[in-house]
């Protein structure tokens, strides 16, 4: 695990030193990253964001304000995560008890998610796909397609 020397930390950001964050980064005010997240290069975590042990970040990769990245959680290189868009990684969540292990949750690469999404855990979201904000994801998006709403469903192309 690496820092960095090229990343931008904000001095009221928490990072923790077992974590690996690439070349041009940037984490601003208030963010958490934990031990154990892997974060690619020039990335951008607006002010109060998490990353957890266990979540992977490729390079490029914009999240912006309030969005939380959990354990089991991969988001490929150039994928824009818009405000308070949030993931989850256990279908069935009870206090101080844990899964073996979390749901694996994949955004392939260029795909972006609107403000207030919720993906559920478990889910694949193709490449260069598109979540409207505040759609509940709840089964895989094919790659290049939009959806909106709750459940989110499919937008047909004009």
């Amino acid at each position: 695990m690496a820092i960095s020397n090229d990343a931008q930390i904000h001095p009221s950001a928490h990072v923790h030193r077992d974590a690996t964050i690439g070349p041009g980064t940037a984490v601003w005010q208030n963010s958490v990253v934990l031990a154990g997240a892997v974060i690619g290069a020039n990335c951008n975590l607006n002010a109060h964001t998490m990353v957890e042990g266990g979540a992977t970040l490729g390079d490029r990769v914009t999240i912006k304000s309030g969005v939380y990245v959990w354990a089991g959680v991969t988001l490929e290189d150039d994928v824009f995560c818009g405000p308070n868009a949030t993931f989850t990684n256990d279908l069935r969540p009870r206090s101080k008890i844990y899964p073996d292990r979390f749901l694996e949750t994949v955004v392939e690469r260029g795909a972006s998610i609107g403000a207030g999404a919720v993906i559920l855990p478990g889910i694949t979201i193709g490449e260069e796909a598109l979540i409207g904000a505040g759609a509940v994801v709840t089964r895989a998006v094919p790659a290049g397609e939009t959806w909106v709403g709750n459940p989110a469903r499919r937008v047909a192309p004009r």
